[in-house]
């Protein structure tokens, strides 16, 4: 199973991205997918997952209401959907997913999740 991530760049604070997340080897069917993130010093984050099952996402409180998750199905990628971007959004971006479902209630702990990219640099300059 391998995951790529993909979309990261520079840009201006205010500016958009959209991050690009496919995998091989691994239909995006059954476990959640999510993106976390790891600004340098600091721990990786939660930023964002969809359950696969529902469609449902989730989000963390920093990115809610400027970044959007979204599935599709027929290219087996999920995208995030990052705008009104600011410079602490700055930091690497990992994809991750797994293979079952879990609670909803767990989808923002990295240590659920068994796949991960190799993470894709979002640098905003402001």
């Amino acid at each position: 199973v391998q995951l790529q991530a993909s979309g990261g760049g520079l840009v201006q604070a205010g500016g958009s991205l959209r991050l690009s997340c496919t995998a091989s080897g691994l239909t995006f069917s059954s476990g959640p997918v999510a993106w976390f993130r790891q600004a340098p010093g600091k721990e990786r984050e939660f930023v964002s997952a969809i359950d696969t099952w529902t469609n449902r996402p989730s989000y963390a409180d920093s990115v809610k209401g400027r970044f959007t998750i979204s599935r599709d199905k027929a290219k087996n990628t999920v995208y995030l959907e990052m705008n009104s971007l600011k410079p602490e959004d700055t930091a690497v971006y990992y994809c991750a997913t797994r293979n079952r479902r879990i609670v909803t209630s767990s989808i923002d702990q990295a240590g659920v999740y068994e796949y991960w990219g190799q993470g894709t640099q979002v640098t905003v300059s402001s």
